[in-house]
């Protein structure tokens, strides 16, 4: 055959057979384990990926969830607050009450003390009185019977 410019087709075929042997050894040694590890590899940090996001979900619960305990014990600190400055005010009332009534009882003792003392100082005064108006009366007494006998002695002696 006569083959134009030279060209032997046996030569094309074997160097076709040589790349396709070529291609097919570098897509079984190369290409395929290459691409098998990218594939390994995409699913390994797919895998990680997922696994953070399931953490941050589950950390997103837990913070909402101490979020809610948060706010329950602030509402009970609050709610305690209040019970104790609730208590502290009726102990302070109370406390207001009793000195109160101790003050009415020591300002009755003290009026009782007061009205007797006076008692006793009227008493003291009429026995006074009564002992300075008897001397009194005894003296005028004596003076007017000193008085009288020296009218007699007078009167006597001049008679």
């Amino acid at each position: 055959m006569n083959i134009p410019l030279n060209i032997d087709w046996q030569q094309i075929l074997l160097h076709l057979f040589n790349f396709i042997i070529l291609a097919g050894g570098l897509y079984l040694l190369l290409y395929k384990p290459v691409k098998d590890y990218m594939e390994k590899r995409v699913a390994y940090y797919q895998d990680l990926e997922d696994k953070a996001q399931e953490k941050l979900k589950s950390a997103e619960d837990i913070e909402a969830e101490y979020r809610i305990k948060i706010t329950e014990v602030e509402t009970e600190i609050s709610e305690k607050r209040l019970k104790a400055a609730r208590k502290a005010e009726e102990a302070a009332q109370q406390t207001i009450d009793e000195a109160k009534k101790q003050a009415e009882k020591i300002v009755a003792d003290a009026k009782k003390h007061a009205v007797d003392e006076r008692q006793k100082m009227i008493s003291s005064a009429e026995k006074e009185i009564a002992e300075l108006a008897s001397s009194a009366a005894q003296k005028l007494m004596q003076e007017s019977m000193d008085s009288t006998y020296e009218q007699f002695f007078e009167s006597a002696k001049r008679r």
